[in-house]
């Protein structure tokens, strides 16, 4: 009986692996600092194909085009024969007559040395990206290394990783050979192959449980500043916090964090910040951040990154299931995905005794301090199923602001209609009961079902108003009603280069201030036809040094509103910095911020709703 059971799963594997599709990735023999896949596929079915590699991929919402990084693309027939092909675009190869495609091989450049070169693409936010440093680091977004035929994404992948035996590869995956020098993983389909990241580099990592999850933090540091178990203490109170703030809503038995500190020699990124998986997230900070920055980071960011394991990852609509990398439909509920998603990060803290009342209650301030930089009028449904174009892209940034706003409005309503018994934690919950990871919603009655597992129809009415509605939320209105009041409080008259001189960054290769894109102009730079991509070299003369950073603040507090100025700028020019020069009256301009307080003397009502809001408790 042994051997017959033995016999059938051998034969059972030899049937899984000659339908999947094998993709060795070559980490051994990197040359240039390009890395060689080779794809071998079962016999087709299909005599005309398109080999695609993603336009973008889910939980990002920009045009990334990953094919571009591809190079010496090569299509081969059963025999070994090179068959010809016509590039349809950069991330699509379409095939006539190619029942005897066997094999594809190409080689895959990294997209971290393409950041500072923004002259024919926008970067690609660094999380997302690859990075290829032979004998020192290989961060593999797997959808920048491998791409799909068309039809055939629900064939499963084995996917092999050539390594250098001194390399460990940090990854939620399970390595299914004891080879050194080889790491082989199943996985059921191309959506779970881009689910899959994996960073390998010389072992610096830590396995801990924690509140039932089995979890690996991976970390690269360059100069080796830091070790994966500086983290450690940080990550474990802030994992066994989130699993009891979800309670059944998170499943996960295992969770992988790869943490990529930029810095040393290495390449000079810039989009900082982390992307989502089922089962891991892949990380980007500098290295210079100091410790206790770091920890921070991790408990606002990666923890907004795991909550994705129940919105959108496991309750999602149809757009999102049936994700399609090569022309891809976007969902309406950025609201929900990504807001209500930052909300959860913020208010996980709060009832979980990680943060005070005083410094939640001021988050939410700097929330909607931020969200004006953004059209307050644009229907938040229509910006997301349209992010990826203009003017919508743009306001992509108003999902952590608003968004988040959006989902403490209903949070605070649901909470006023239930006396305190059900709140926006209590409404996803439900919603992921009656929903699941493989029983998708349709995107355009997501409120019909919000409203079926709340028993509220009053929540359609603030749908339809402040979500798929173009009225500005009131904030004050919903915070008054646990206990808070809004004051306004007007700056004094700034002369800046954008509105919110706090998204202001620094860069060291240039020694110049540059601007987050997303950033709002300030009336003066409009006036002298500045641009966000722009960097300030010097001001009237006085060049910028990161070290006397004070003194060059302290001049533009002297400058007088009409006064002449004079900026010298880099402006990328073909994907060249030119040095130019810009003059122009000064513009002092005035902010005016909300500033969220508690009441002194709450009404016992507002005092009670405050307290459920905050604890989470009914």
């Amino acid at each position: 009986m042994r051997k017959t059971v033995l016999s059938l799963g051998i034969f059972a594997a030899f049937l899984a692996n000659a339908q999947s599709i094998k993709t060795t990735i070559d980490l051994v023999n990197v040359k240039d600092d390009k890395v060689a896949v080779t794809m071998e596929f079962p016999k087709m079915k299909s005599g005309d194909i398109k080999f695609h590699f993603p336009k973008t991929v889910p939980g990002t919402y920009s045009v990334d085009d990953y094919g571009r990084f591809i190079e010496g693309i090569k299509f081969y027939d059963n025999k070994g024969k090179e068959l010809t092909y016509t590039k349809v675009n950069d991330n699509t190869y379409s095939l006539k007559n190619a029942q005897s495609l066997s094999k594809i091989s190409y080689l895959v450049n990294d997209s971290f040395d393409d950041e500072l070169d923004t002259s024919k693409h926008k970067a690609v936010f660094s999380p997302s990206g690859t990075d290829i440093e032979e004998g020192k680091v290989y961060m593999i977004n797997t959808h920048g290394f491998i791409g799909y035929i068309e039809n055939m994404q629900d064939v499963p992948y084995q996917l092999v990783v050539q390594k250098p035996t001194d390399f460990y590869g940090t990854t939620a995956l399970v390595d299914q050979d004891k080879s050194e020098s080889t790491d082989t993983y199943t996985l059921a389909n191309y959506a779970k192959v881009t689910d899959s990241p994996l960073m390998y580099t010389k072992p610096d990592y830590i396995t801990f449980n924690a509140g039932g999850m089995d979890l690996v933090l991976g970390v690269y540091s360059p100069t080796g500043k830091y070790k994966a178990a500086d983290f450690k203490d940080n990550l474990e109170k802030m994992v066994v916090a989130q699993k009891k703030f979800l309670g059944d809503m998170n499943t996960n038995k295992k969770y992988a964090i790869m943490l990529y500190l930029s810095g040393g020699d290495g390449p000079k990124v810039k989009g900082f910040g982390a992307l989502e998986h089922h089962e891991s997230t892949s990380v980007v900070l500098p290295e210079a951040m100091p410790k206790d920055a770091i920890d921070n980071t991790i408990t606002d960011v990666v923890s907004h990154e795991f909550f994705h394991t129940v919105n959108p990852l496991k309750t999602h609509s149809e757009e999102i299931h049936y994700f399609d990398y090569a022309d891809p439909k976007m969902s309406q509920h950025l609201w929900m995905y990504e807001g209500g998603t930052e909300y959860f990060a913020n208010l996980f803290q709060i009832q979980e005794g990680l943060i005070n009342k005083d410094q939640f209650l001021e988050r939410m301030g700097e929330k909607i301090a931020n969200s004006k930089s953004y059209d307050d009028t644009m229907p938040f449904t229509v910006m997301s199923k349209n992010v990826l174009v203009e003017p919508y892209k743009d306001q992509y940034r108003n999902v952590y602001e608003k968004g988040a706003l959006l989902a403490m409005c209903l949070d605070i309503e649901l909470r006023k209609l239930s006396n305190g018994e059900m709140g926006y934690r209590d409404m996803i919950r439900k919603l992921s009961q009656r929903f699941g990871e493989n029983k998708p919603f349709k995107d355009d009655k997501l409120i019909d079902e919000l409203v079926t597992v709340t028993g509220y129809p009053q929540v359609k009415e603030f749908y339809n108003k402040y979500i798929a509605g173009n009225q500005p939320t009131p904030y004050a209105q919903y915070l008054n009603m646990v206990g808070v009041d809004i004051k306004k409080q007007e700056s004094q008259p700034l002369f800046w280069f954008i509105k919110d001189p706090n998204q202001t960054g620094f860069d060291e290769k240039t020694n110049a201030f540059a601007f987050d894109e997303h950033s709002a102009l300030s009336p003066f730079a409009k006036s002298i036809g500045f641009k966000i991509t722009d960097q300030v070299l010097a001001l009237d003369g006085r060049t910028v040094d990161i070290k006397k950073v004070q003194d060059f603040i302290g001049y533009t507090r002297t400058i007088k509103d009409g006064q002449e100025v004079t900026v010298t700028i880099l402006r990328d020019n073909a994907g060249k910095k030119e040095k130019m020069t810009l003059k122009g009256k000064a513009i002092l301009d005035k902010m005016t911020m909300e500033i969220p307080s508690y009441k002194t003397n709450p009404t016992p009502e507002e005092l009670k709703l405050q307290t459920q809001w905050l604890t989470g408790k009914k």
